[in-house]
């Protein structure tokens, strides 16, 4: 009897720890639902996203339209372009050959293309696998839109950008760059004496079975391929024409959520190359100053809410896409998209958080505050660095600015918690009193945490605005781009003049001069350049410390 009644109490402690976990799956089911759907539609361009633990899959889905002529609903078998993604399988290549001691990465180019014009400067492997070679780009050159439909050999191509300047020497800047891996891609073939399609379909894909990968083509018939989009406005195009000779081991390769899944899990089992040379890959390298940069060898380091992993992202005509993985976790997301129009790396980053139960904090869920509460935060605190940021209170809301070069004002919300986070949920401030009565915040990024001492200090000035004629506005009008697959898309309304980005909202841009504009959203400047004729033909960006030109082509 007692035998029976022990048997019967464990069978119902199954059931209970079996329906427990099954509520547990569901509810999570529904959350990822919900983040996905919030930026997905039905009737849309969609998105094919993958959910593992432990190597295995948690979540599998796809939503949104495969292709919109043919109304075809997406699933998660079908095939996308990953662009750079790619870089993954073309690093892990190159260590592959270095275990078989056939080169090493501190080899310098010359070793395997002796006519490469280095300036001479030393450039290295690890420059070319961690972008920091100095070498010129050529995804950014004018060059590059003008020969999108043409086929290239990987000789052709890197005749394409061999004898331009360099950017730096090489080392002394971090400048992701598309040709150090037309270069990574040409020596794996130099070294096998085989094409690097060839070499990847052989060595990867077919190791480990990944049946719906291929090196991509725009003639060959892809079994499930989803057609790619951009967006026009509140509608969609046809994404433009790449000949994919052109991204080559940069990014051509293309796949589905089900194959990558199976790439990770052999990168996590170092199937292919030894866990020291992983290492190597995904814990970001150096300058030659020693200055650590996030990148290493076709991953960057990442930081979810804490948790520590690595993961790399993907553009190209008509689709995006971001993979992470979670180490202490054994957490990857992975997200393919069919159209340049959508953050697929804030979906993933936001699914990765909910499924390791440390969701991030969306401003839908802030709390009303009184006046009184808020108004004991205002004013300025300074961090290190000599670092100031306002609290400012506004029709009974609060904003932070940071003071310095195209500063710009964003609302902060307050949580039930007690903090105050920013639009995306990553960032946040929580304020105290010290013990004799002043204020202080802790500034909280997914990566660090910063305290700012309370001082007496007035905000900054309001940047002010003139009034700049319609007429002048219309000369404005037009496409600018900045790179490939991103434009700039200048439109005028009445008397406001709007900047629509690829794959972001349109905003309207205000006039501090008649050619210089800047936005209230983001801290940023356009200013209108005209050419020897008095037209306008190119814009210049200027944000995050930059200014990057964009030429005009429409």
């Amino acid at each position: 009897m007692k035998s029976s009644q022990r048997i019967k109490t464990l069978l119902l402690f199954c059931i209970c720890t079996l329906a427990f976990l099954t509520t547990k799956a569901q509810n999570l089911e529904k959350e990822i639902d919900e983040i996905v759907s919030s930026m997905y539609t039905l009737e849309e361009p969609g998105i094919s996203i993958l959910v593992a633990k432990d190597g295995k899959p948690l979540y599998r889905k796809a939503f949104g339209k495969a292709n919109l002529e043919l109304d075809v609903p997406l699933k998660p078998e079908n095939v996308f372009e990953i662009g750079s993604i790619t870089k993954q399988f073309t690093a892990v290549a190159i260590l592959m050959l270095q275990e078989q001691g056939k080169l090493q990465i501190e080899d310098e180019i010359t070793k395997y293309i002796p006519d490469y014009p280095t300036n001479g400067k030393k450039i290295t492997i690890h420059h070319l696998l961690n972008h920091t070679s100095g070498i010129k780009s050529y995804t950014g050159m004018d060059s590059f839109m003008k020969s999108a439909r043409t086929d290239m050999t990987p000789t052709e191509l890197i005749d394409v950008f061999k004898n331009e300047p360099m950017d730096f020497d090489p080392g002394e800047e971090f400048r992701y760059n598309n040709s150090g891996y037309i270069l990574l891609g040409y020596i794996i073939e130099v070294i096998t004496g085989d094409t690097y399609e060839n070499f990847i379909e052989k060595n990867i894909f077919e190791k480990i079975g990944m049946n719906s990968s291929y090196y991509g083509s725009m003639s060959e018939l892809i079994k499930n391929r989803a057609s790619g989009y951009k967006p026009e406005g509140d509608n969609y195009l046809n994404a433009d024409y790449l000949s994919l000779t052109l991204p080559y081991a940069a990014g051509s390769l293309m796949s589905t959520v089900d194959d990558l899944l199976k790439w990770q899990n052999a990168i996590s089992a170092n199937t292919f190359i030894k866990r020291t040379s992983l290492e190597k890959a995904i814990n970001g390298s150096k300058l030659n100053n020693g200055e650590e940069i996030n990148y290493g060898y076709g991953w960057g380091k990442v930081n979810i809410q804490g948790a520590k992993g690595y993961a790399h992202s993907g553009g190209i005509f008509g689709y995006t896409t971001n993979g992470i993985f979670l180490e202490d976790e054994n957490v990857y997301v992975i997200g393919l998209t069919n159209c340049t129009c959508k953050n697929v790396g804030e979906i993933t980053m936001k699914v990765a958080a909910t499924v390791i139960g440390k969701p991030i904090p969306d401003k839908k869920d802030a709390i009303a505050l009184s006046v009184d509460e808020a108004k004991k935060w205002v004013g300025a605190y300074e961090f290190k660095d000599n670092v100031i940021r306002h609290i400012m209170l506004k029709e009974g809301k609060l904003f932070s600015l940071r003071e310095g070069e195209n500063s710009r004002e964003f609302e902060i919300y307050p949580m039930k918690d007690g903090s105050y986070i920013f639009d995306d949920g990553t960032i946040s401030y929580n304020f105290s009193m010290t013990d004799d009565g002043k204020r202080q915040t802790v500034f909280k990024t997914a990566d660090e945490s910063f305290t700012g001492k309370g001082i007496d200090k007035a905000p900054p000035a309001e940047r002010k605005t003139i009034s700049v004629s319609p007429d002048i506005l219309k000369g404005y009008v037009g496409k600018y781009e900045l790179q490939p697959n991103f434009i700039i898309d200048i439109t005028v309304e009445g008397n406001s003049i709007y900047a629509m980005a690829t794959g972001q909202p349109k905003f309207e841009i205000f006039a501090e001069t008649e050619t210089l504009f800047f936005l209230k959203v983001v801290p940023a400047e356009i200013t209108f350049n005209k050419s020897d004729t008095g037209t306008i033909d190119s814009l210049t960006l200027n944000q995050g410390g930059r200014k990057m030109p964009a030429k005009r082509i429409e």
